[in-house]
């Protein structure tokens, strides 16, 4: 170490108490986390390009500073779901330290990897008190059943009003309006399920049927509308 003439000349004044970092909650412990290996949890990130066309919801299970698993979900880009693929691979293995200077192919997905860098380093997490935290394995289950990102397509106009196109339940095939042409309730089809069925060989229709649902008061609708073509 090196010391300016103006430090050699000081003299010493002693630290008096030093009590360390704050400890953080990690998985239902209390830690003091000093280095990259101190961290553990499961937490979520949010990350935009600067253009913000997209966005990344990034999430990862992190034990003793080592990323266990990722999940990269990405919305409104197309490119970003190559970017999305590159950087799951890129992920797996690396130090929390590494994957936050490794280049994650999208910036929406590097902005992500900076947001869960800090909720995971202030203990910000899903499993901060949560014994043992969670295992691998765990990120699938936000994508429930057909292991599909739960998503939310909705357009509207002045003119022409709201139009629901996926929700949380699925597709939305047709949506059901009242006498004043207000929206009470929608038709939708569950898209992961549905080709699961056919996946273990259902017939497409009866999988289609199997997995079609309404929502609201459908029945009690005075007309219906394709919101994709009316």
């Amino acid at each position: 170490m090196n010391y300016s003439h103006e430090v050699q000349e000081m003299c010493t004044v002693r630290q008096g108490c030093n009590h360390g970092p704050a400890p953080i909650p990690e998985e239902g412990k209390w830690v003091k986390s000093k280095q990259i290996s101190d961290i553990s949890g499961l937490s979520h990130g949010i990350g935009w390009c600067a253009p913000q066309q997209g966005a990344c919801k990034l999430t990862l299970n992190v034990k003793e500073g080592i990323i266990e698993e990722a999940l990269v979900e990405t919305l409104g880009c197309s490119g970003m779901t190559h970017s999305a693929a590159m950087a799951a691979e890129i992920l797996q293995g690396k130090t929390l330290l590494e994957a936050l200077n490794t280049d994650l192919v999208c910036d929406a997905i590097n902005v992500a990897m900076r947001e869960i860098f800090k909720q995971l380093v202030y203990g910000r997490t899903q499993t901060a008190f949560s014994e043992d935290g969670l295992p691998v394995g765990a990120g699938l289950e936000d994508l429930g059943k057909g292991l599909r990102s739960q998503t939310a397509t909705i357009y509207s106009s002045k003119p022409k009003g709201v139009r629901y196109l996926e929700m949380v339940e699925g597709y939305i095939m047709s949506v059901a309006l009242d006498d004043n042409d207000e929206p009470i309730g929608y038709k939708f089809v569950r898209l992961g399920k549905m080709m699961e069925d056919i996946r273990h060989g259902v017939d497409p229709q009866t999988a289609l049927d199997k997995n079609t649902g309404t929502y609201g008061r459908y029945a009690e609708a005075a007309k219906y509308i394709d919101p994709r073509e009316e």
